[in-house]
């Protein structure tokens, strides 16, 4: 739990949300080069991780790709 508790706030208000469990450590290495790709902007961060998600869930078969 100490490694949840470490994410930084805006990440763990995004994990409230997602729909696949992420573990702190891949979440945390999603994060930052989603920030990284976001020039430090967070709720562009945010939907870089939105997209990573979709496309998990798609390759799992478990929603269709975006269009």
């Amino acid at each position: 739990m100490a490694d949840y508790d470490a994410l930084p706030p805006a990440l763990r208000e995004w994990l409230a949300g997602a729909r696949l469990q992420w573990s702190p450590a891949s979440a945390r290495r999603a994060w930052r080069r989603a920030m990284w790709q976001s020039l430090g902007r967070k709720r562009a961060a945010m939907a870089r991780m939105d997209a990573l998600e979709d496309a998990a869930l798609a390759r799992e078969g478990l929603h269709p790709p975006p269009e």
